[in-house]
């Protein structure tokens, strides 16, 4: 049971309503973590832009495992539920790469570099190091996506907190963190 209260589109302050809309018809529901956000119409909009931002920067398959990844780590089963669908369904990642994933890796060497990166970035706080950098560069990332790399961590540990905190009720097919991958 959600710890915070859950609104729904009609309930949600008037300012998150548009935008809640355009969640709705862009993805054809509206998640509760959405519903959750909008809450704060500032936090929903800067949520949005954000992660609009980021969907013309690395690709949904990178972007996806690294939210795997971090949901995993983070012991979000929330955010790791709906990556898991979303990476499945939009993405077309197979059950194989969702697990490597959830473990951190990938059987892409591009996309495990990636992976790999980001959830280092996530366990030690950003305190990486030129190794890890210098490893993640030989793959083929430049110093624009290690920066895009970044965001998409910062944006999943958010979402993460969020849901952790709020206690969000799971409304895609739920997988757990703490069930093996």
């Amino acid at each position: 049971m959600s710890r915070i209260t859950v609104p729904t589109p009609e309930t949600a302050p008037a300012a998150s309503q548009s935008m809640l809309e355009a969640v709705q018809k862009q993805l054809g529901v509206i998640p509760n973590s959405f519903r959750v956000l909008s809450l704060s119409p500032a936090v929903l909009q800067g949520l949005l832009g954000l992660n609009a931002a980021l969907g013309k920067a690395l690709d949904l398959k990178t972007r996806e495992r690294i939210a795997i990844a971090i949901a995993q780590s983070n012991g979000c089963d929330y955010c790791l539920s709906a990556h898991s669908y979303i990476a499945l369904n939009l993405a077309k990642i197979d059950t194989g790469e969702i697990s490597l994933a959830r473990k951190g890796a990938s059987g892409d060497p591009r996309a495990n570099a990636a992976v790999v990166f980001a959830l280092k970035i996530n366990e030690e706080r950003g305190k990486v190091g030129d190794a890890d950098v210098q490893t993640v560069k030989a793959a083929g990332f430049t110093d624009a996506q290690i920066v895009e790399i970044i965001a998409v961590v910062a944006e999943n540990i958010f979402t993460n907190l969020l849901n952790i905190v709020a206690g969000t009720e799971i409304d895609f097919p739920v997988v757990r963190t703490s069930e093996a991958a």
